[in-house]
């Protein structure tokens, strides 16, 4: 078994599995950071896009307000005050006056209140969006963490395995878990690393 096993005591395997989990420690540790940021840059984006919808909708209900005065006293005034009916009239916003002229019976349609909080529903589809990339920058920096973690264990396994006597049984035990350590942070790294969409 030991004859078997003999290349894992290797100075020369040694040396370059601690240069591979060296190496694979630092890219899992920069793209956990990278990904991180990612994620910080989407959740503010998201907040400012949501932000931005609220203000959008409080506007529009104000809009939709304003228009309601308008219609009631263009209407009120259409037959006995003409000149002031058209002054109402022309302080329609664009929403009114499309949805007047699409059905001057049934103007409060679903369309009119569509095409008032369109601004307001933009803004929170893109906040939407940003948060779910955000969410998946936080769950791809969670599994490059675990990469860290599991090829730091590799290399503190590896760089004591070195440390130990050449006819030490513990050397081969070492450096075997630190072999263990260096495929299970590889499987990790090309099959769980989830790819961020969007």
């Amino acid at each position: 078994m030991r004859k078997i096993l003999g290349f894992l005591g290797n100075e020369i395997f040694l040396g370059t599995m601690i240069a591979l989990l060296s190496v694979f420690t630092a890219v899992a540790s920069y793209q956990g950071a990278m990904s991180d940021s990612k994620q910080n840059e989407y959740e503010v984006k998201g907040m400012k896009n949501l932000n931005d919808g609220n203000a959008e909708y409080l506007r529009a209900n104000q809009d939709i307000t304003q228009d309601y005065n308008y219609f009631d006293n263009w209407y009120l005034n259409t037959d006995e005050r003409p000149e002031i009916a058209e002054y109402y009239q022309l302080n329609f916003s664009e929403s009114l006056q499309a949805a007047v002229e699409r059905d001057p019976e049934g103007v409060w349609d679903e369309q009119y209140y569509d095409n008032m909080y369109a601004d307001a529903y933009a803004y929170w589809d893109e906040s939407d969006t940003a948060f779910e990339l955000a969410s998946q920058y936080d769950e791809k920096g969670d599994q490059l963490q675990l990469v860290m973690m599991i090829m730091a264990l590799g290399l503190a396994f590896t760089a004591w395995a070195s440390l130990l006597g050449a006819e030490s049984n513990m050397r081969l035990l070492f450096a075997a878990f630190g072999l263990i350590m260096f495929v299970a942070g590889l499987i990790t790294y090309l099959a769980m690393i989830p790819t961020v969409t969007g």
